[in-house]
């Protein structure tokens, strides 16, 4: 599925036109990774190779960056050797956001975990900084980190990994039990991401997010501001979505039109 952006302008509103040159999204569940699904790791194989696809198609455009964003407890930058854990999901893994020659330290949370598993799987040794947006902050805020982002890139072409769920309400079963606002939402998202309508992303609620347990919808509204500061039409393409746990995983690829 694909579409163009909306509403769009030719200026970024910060000045020159920024170096953002894609954007994958794709979903954070400890499950992707096949040592902590176990038996189970075969009923992921399809989101697994989507995942994997749309990292593919970003590191195919051509970065000499990539930058990932996800949802935590802060907004925070981290360091080129910091990683992350899967030890609270049965597997004493560490998963290393990139260099390996230096100091750092265990601080990145799960979403950026995945999302530096996820490059790791593809094999780039492309340099790589990672961001997380907290989970409760503001669209306008989310909006801001995203243009402050791409703006920091200078001259170099970028591209922006969004790590992110949608609802976890889809079901009886689902961790956040049953919401009938759940599948519209997760709906609108996804119009969103196969039209790169940044400003739909921006008008997500957070408060209904929030109580949908919709962890992407933070880290979406970077990427929605990180696209606005960058300017110009921006076409998007929808590779997965679906609910098979009850929680919404959305994989979709953003680029220039």
């Amino acid at each position: 599925m694909t579409g163009s952006a909306r509403g769009r302008t030719g200026g970024s509103g910060y000045g020159e036109r920024v170096p953002l040159v894609a954007a994958a999204v794709c979903p954070h569940p400890p499950l992707l990774v096949p040592e902590v699904a176990g038996a189970a790791a075969g009923e992921l194989d399809e989101l697994r190779a989507a995942c994997a696809a749309s990292v593919a198609k970003l590191l195919a455009a051509g970065p000499e960056a990539i930058v990932l964003v996800g949802a935590g407890p802060a907004t925070l930058s981290f360091r080129s050797a910091d990683h992350g854990s899967l030890r609270a999901y049965g597997v004493d893994r560490q998963v290393r956001l990139w260099r390996v020659n230096c100091a750092g330290g265990e601080r990145l949370p799960l979403s950026l975990t995945i999302g530096a598993w996820l490059l790791g799987r593809s094999g780039t040794g492309l340099p790589r900084f990672a961001h997380a947006i907290a989970a409760d902050a503001p669209p306008q805020e989310c909006a801001r980190v995203g243009a402050e982002l791409v703006g920091a890139a200078a001259d170099h072409r970028v591209a922006l990994l969004v790590l992110g769920d949608g609802s976890a309400c889809r079901g009886t079963k689902a961790p956040g039990y049953d919401d009938p606002r759940a599948q519209a939402y997760d709906d609108g998202v996804a119009r969103a991401l196969a039209d790169a309508d940044a400003e739909a992303l921006l008008g997500l609620d957070p408060a209904l997010s929030a109580q949908l347990s919709a962890a992407g919808r933070a880290p979406w509204q970077v990427l929605a501001g990180a696209v606005r500061a960058a300017g110009g039409d921006w076409r998007g393409e929808l590779g997965h979505h679906e609910a098979p746990y009850g929680v919404a995983y959305l994989v979709a690829n953003w680029e220039p039109a």
